[in-house]
């Protein structure tokens, strides 16, 4: 990995392999000190209240800070990003020059947070980071690429964009790390075209970083892509067996398709969830504005997040979620990934999702870190199978959350007005709802 190697011979050589990573042996320890990392970043993290390493962590570190690469696999909110941002760091802050580190990663929202936490442990040493995403001004970010920012956190396609603008756009011939947060969606034919833009303009001679809350058999074979097994990565895979975190209790609830915006409402007015941080996950763009504007017209205070948004309305969102001047969130799939707000109690999956994965991933969002969470999921006639699924996958059972039904009828003329209204409202503001996905 270290080598260049074109991106179509590395998928080739990963479709072709089928072995899966041994466990790696995890060095007793129970400090990052003892991991190797240096006192201030020690210090910062202590300010931070992180007191010790999570697994991922602990296994990944110090081959990382010992120059090697590495592919690591952890359940999300394991602490993956601190994992590969800590050696960089303490690399950076030896020999400080430049872009030093490319991190990749699929969504927006994910790389703003990665940035976040580039931009608190590394404050004491003056990290320079850009975010180069699309949705916002390339003039400006151009700009800031020409400063030769320190960390550029990127998705491929707006940085793919910058390197066709000019040929000198992006410096990343000296850059010491290339980091794929996601790597099982990085490394999907989706980013075929990008990638084989980028790999080309980094240096030989780098470290290679593949994080991931999917590990696939791909991302697995490409440790074996290296003849000479001492360029070989290092590979550590957490336990994946339980892909749900213990702390996460999961209900359903059964009802007919016509009237799931009624128990929704119901839900969200009741007792048990009013209060509540409250992330409303739909299948479509379309949907979660028709939801976000219903709920408004209800009285509920709501902000939406989807792929339609502007990027400057998908920040104020988010902002005034983390902020928690706003409990309930409604989002598409761009928020299922990597979103770290502590603060979530609740995920309520109103669309039931095809792939059990990406149900795995909405629900992280919720019982991070050790906390409690509850994921409760609207389950009509037409969702049976997918739910069975998704149970299938996480070997365990769902449990029935109970409603008062007479109560929910009440509601039921209150919510269709609202339901009719959003519909108008949504298409007459921008006809294209009804086509995105």
């Amino acid at each position: 990995m270290a080598s260049e190697t074109s991106f179509k011979t590395v998928s080739r050589v990963a479709a072709a392999q089928k072995k899966a990573a041994q466990p790696s042996v995890l060095p007793p320890t129970t400090t990052f000190a003892e991991l190797g990392i240096d006192e201030w970043l020690c210090e910062t993290l202590k300010s931070m209240q992180i007191k010790k390493p999570t697994e991922i962590q602990r296994a990944c570190i110090p081959p990382i800070l010992a120059g090697k690469d590495v592919i690591g696999g952890a359940k999300t909110g394991s602490g993956k990003t601190a994992a590969f941002a800590l050696p960089i760091l303490q690399k950076l802050s030896e020999e400080p020059y430049g872009v030093f580190a490319l991190v990749l990663t699929p969504t927006r929202e994910l790389a703003f947070q990665i940035a976040e936490q580039f931009r608190v442990l590394g404050k004491s040493i003056g990290l320079k980071e850009s975010v180069v995403v699309g949705g916002l001004d390339m003039m400006t970010q151009a700009l800031e690429l020409s400063r030769r920012p320190h960390v550029i956190i990127a998705t491929p396609g707006r940085l793919r964009d910058h390197i066709r603008s000019s040929s000198g756009a992006v410096h990343l011939s000296r850059a010491r790390f290339l980091v794929m947060d996601e790597a099982d969606r990085l490394l999907s034919p989706t980013f075929v075209s990008e990638l084989e833009a980028i790999l080309p303009q980094l240096p030989k001679k780098r470290q290679t970083l593949l994080f991931t809350a999917t590990m696939t058999e791909s991302i697995l074979a490409l440790k074996d892509a290296e003849d000479d097994p001492k360029k070989r990565p290092f590979v550590h895979v957490c336990d994946m067996s339980v892909s749900t975190v213990a702390t996460l209790d999961q209900f359903y609830i059964f009802v007919p398709s016509h009237v799931r915006t009624t128990y929704l409402t119901h839900l969200l007015r009741s007792d048990d969830f009013k209060e509540k941080s409250v992330i409303i996950f739909c299948g479509r763009c379309s949907t979660a504005e028709m939801i976000t504007i219903m709920l408004k017209e209800l009285g509920i205070r709501c902000t939406a997040l989807h792929s339609e948004m502007s990027q400057q309305q998908r920040l104020d969102s988010l902002g005034k979620f983390k902020a928690e001047v706003i409990k309930v969130l409604v989002s598409t799939d761009v928020g299922s990934r990597g979103l770290d707000i502590p603060s979530v109690e609740l995920v309520l999956n109103y669309d039931i999702p095809r792939d059990p994965t990406d149900y795995i991933h909405r629900v992280g969002r919720t019982a991070r870190a050790g906390r409690g969470g509850q994921a409760l999921s609207i389950v009509t006639e037409k969702d049976v199978q997918l739910v069975q699924n998704i149970e299938a996958r996480m070997n365990k059972k769902m449990e029935e959350y109970k409603v008062n039904e007479d109560e929910i009828l009440k509601e039921l003329s209150e919510v269709s007005t609202a339901k009719r209204v959003a519909s108008m409202v949504s298409l007459s503001t921008n006809g294209r709802w009804y086509l995105c996905n």
